[in-house]
């Protein structure tokens, strides 16, 4: 007889594995733009990633989540926040990585390209994290609007020193910055905000009044606000400790008490007479602030793929160690079937997330084209992948099995994390219509011509998935109520192009073959019983 109480049939610790070097996806998503294989950086990203290090503060950092501290023990208001140690741990990997904003002062090549494929590494560990790095990302452009800010500002939030002392920007080793766009009475209606910001007198200089019902990351340096100026809509730099070393006044009520993200502090804000230094023009705040948010759903998008990317390794370590009715589980061609259709789903989202880094570097060095494409590519990307997330995970979770639903097992982790990216920054009926908005402007429709245009004649099914859209775009109007379909459709048809392209042919035939030729219905594990599995699955690890 076995002893009932000995541990087996378990897989063991998915740990000492480089996230770099064993993502073969990756690897072919990165090489049509970059030779990246031997980058020192992303080698080290990829060790600390897999390694049991990085891996263990992942939990600690959510089950230990922010806490508020309005007033300290006198009476008088700090609105501090106070982190898990973990927390602090994984911030000072990223920053130290340059994940946050070197790309913008960097003199290598590609380096929005090689910073994305970073995040979407070390994304893998920890999500809430990735929050203040991606504002800070995100910042950077919407700066430059203003000679004097960026000047100021730029250097320090370039910096790879993790700083958490509060001070002057001009005194700190390095800065992070947040976001505060959406008001209690409008969401993403911007245009309905009440904040109002009056001149004072000095050059550029305001005094804001009114609130804030998201604030992202509320204990960074510096945040980029939306408020009503005398002209209308307009943007502002409101640094969190002013150049005379005081305290600019920045209440907050209350940390939101949200389904996943834990391990970050999400905030209501109250501006009373707060600082703020006007960046661009008056009336113009949506055209100055939309820089950053074209940034911020970049990092939605590798975010989604890094999450969906964790996911599937954790299915096909957990399935190649757990034995069932007489057998491994990932040689039972149902679950086979599972694990090739989620690898699908994955190299896809890493695909198109690279493609769109590659053209963040393209159109940064003022390549119209590459603009057009990222104009129209974000929000189709933003849309499909953050939109697949939560149902991958869901389905590689259910790989593992009850084993999946333990918090300890990390796969509760993912889940809870993977609608946010869907609903930050605009949700999907926001970036669907934002395609149509795109469409609207002939030089974006063209970039998406040329880019699935690419592999005309390479597989008849995605030219008659092409053809098909363009049916659909004949006449836009009325299109808003079937705009989800549309750009879920021209979606598929990109990733469709890339994997044809830059993947094996059993990737693309098997995607193309899913996603684009039969009556899907999005169920994973329904691939054609002619698709050779395990060639597939094997990319994955």
């Amino acid at each position: 007889m076995a002893d009932p109480f000995a541990v087996t049939n378990q897989a063991p610790p998915l740990r000492g594995v480089n996230f770099f070097t064993r993502d073969t996806a990756l690897g072919d998503a990165l090489r049509p733009y970059a030779d990246l294989a031997d980058d020192p950086g992303l080698h080290r990203i990829g060790e600390l990633a897999g390694s049991e290090e990085a891996l263990s503060q992942a939990l600690p950092a959510n089950q230990n989540p922010p806490v508020l501290r309005t007033h300290d023990r006198y009476g008088h208001r700090i609105d501090e926040v106070e982190f898990h140690s973990s927390w602090h741990w994984l911030m000072e990997q990223a920053v130290g990585f340059g994940l946050q904003a070197a790309p913008w002062t960097s003199d290598r090549p590609s380096p929005h390209l090689t910073r994305a494929a970073g995040f979407y590494l070390w994304s893998q560990v920890e999500s809430g994290h990735g929050c203040p790095i991606s504002m800070t990302y995100a910042a950077v452009p919407a700066l430059k609007a203003d000679e004097q800010l960026a000047k100021e500002w730029i250097p320090h939030l370039a910096s790879t020193q993790y700083d958490v002392r509060r001070l002057p920007a001009g005194e700190k080793n390095g800065a992070l910055a947040g976001m505060g766009m959406t008001e209690k009475q409008g969401g993403s209606d911007v245009r309905a905000n009440l904040t109002t910001a009056t001149p004072t007198g000095s050059d550029g200089e305001y005094q804001l009044n009114g609130h804030k019902w998201f604030c992202s990351a509320p204990q960074v340096d510096v945040f980029l606000v939306l408020a009503q100026a005398p002209d209308g809509l307009s943007c502002f730099v409101v640094p969190r400790v002013l150049a005379d070393g005081n305290r600019n006044a920045f209440a907050l009520q209350r940390l939101k008490d949200k389904l996943g993200n834990r391990s970050n502090a999400s905030s209501e804000v109250e501006f009373h007479g707060t600082v703020g230094y006007r960046l661009g023009d008056e009336g113009a705040g949506v055209r100055t602030i939309i820089e950053m948010v074209a940034a911020t759903r970049l990092d939605c998008v590798l975010g989604s793929a890094a999450l969906q990317r964790r996911a599937l390794v954790e299915a096909v370590w957990h399935t190649r160690h757990r034995s069932a009715f007489g057998g491994l589980l990932a040689d039972k061609p149902a679950m086979q079937n599972v694990l090739a259709d989620l690898a699908l789903e994955s190299e896809a989202a890493t695909a198109l997330a690279m493609r769109l880094a590659a053209a963040v570097d393209a159109s940064v060095s003022g390549d119209e084209q590459a603009a057009a494409f990222r104009r129209i590519a974000l929000p189709l990307a933003k849309f499909w992948v953050c939109k697949r997330t939560p149902f991958m995970v869901a389905e590689a979770l259910e790989c593992l099995g009850g084993n999946g639903f333990v918090e300890e097992s990390g796969m509760p982790l993912l889940f809870r994390e993977s609608p946010l990216n869907s609903i930050w920054e605009g949700s999907g009926t926001v970036n669907a219509l934002d395609v149509l908005r795109a469409l609207r402007r002939p030089e974006s429709l063209e970039a998406w011509l040329l880019e699935v245009g690419a592999t005309r004649g390479a597989d008849g099914r995605l030219d008659a998935a092409v053809n098909d859209v363009l049916q659909a775009l004949a006449d836009l109007d009325g299109a808003e109520a079937g705009a989800r379909r549309l750009a879920a459709r021209m979606a598929l048809c990109l990733q469709a192009s890339l994997l044809v392209r830059h993947s094996t042919p059993e990737v693309a035939d098997a995607f193309v073959a899913s996603r684009l030729a039969n009556d899907w219905g999005g169920v994973f594990g329904t691939l054609p019983r002619t698709t050779p599995f395990a060639s597939i699955t094997d990319r994955s690890l």
